[in-house]
């Protein structure tokens, strides 16, 4: 074999090797690219709930992601909590409105000041500990921040943070 046809081989060889690398560097971005969440998705990863219309003892529910999120000022014979979300001189529980049970969503009863979940009966406070039945933990509380008289839900603020460090959000 000649001089010029081993050389050849050898370009052709790193041709198709450098051909090769760009198809898999290719195939890894497309890949990538398809495991991102759409911007669609990222846009609905925050919910904002404007808390001066809140009314005392009253259950407002909100959606973050697909989920029933329970939003409730609590009164002041209502007892204090270090998972309540404060915001000025009010206490708020704020959590994602599914039992720990099996998922179902919990009714709120006001005159009683819990949560009742009628799939098996079990029994939250106002504060989302569970006193009755069989919800292994209580309700858990979204990441959220406080912006003025607002909750940004989906977004950790240093109130979050707090709760999380303490183990209080689940």
């Amino acid at each position: 074999m000649g001089k010029d046809v081993k050389g050849r081989r050898d370009f052709m060889g790193m041709a198709l090797g450098g051909f090769t690398a760009l198809g898999g560097i290719g195939a890894l971005y497309a890949m990538k690219r398809s495991w991102d969440p759409l911007p669609s998705v990222k846009a609905a990863g925050f919910t904002t709930v404007d808390l001066s219309g809140a009314k005392e003892n009253v259950l407002n529910v909100e959606k973050w992601r697909g989920k029933p999120i329970f939003v409730l000022k609590k009164t002041k014979d209502m007892k204090a909590d270090d998972r309540d979300v404060i915001v000025g001189s009010d206490r708020y529980h704020v959590s994602i409105g599914l039992c720990t049970h099996l998922g179902c969503i919990p009714a709120y009863k006001p005159e009683k000041h819990i949560f009742l979940c009628a799939c098996h009966g079990g029994e939250f406070d106002a504060s989302g500990h569970e006193t009755f039945g069989p919800p292994p933990s209580p309700l858990e509380v979204p990441p959220f921040k406080v912006d003025g008289q607002k909750l940004v839900l989906g977004e950790a603020g240093p109130e979050y943070k707090k709760m999380l460090d303490a183990g209080l959000t689940v």
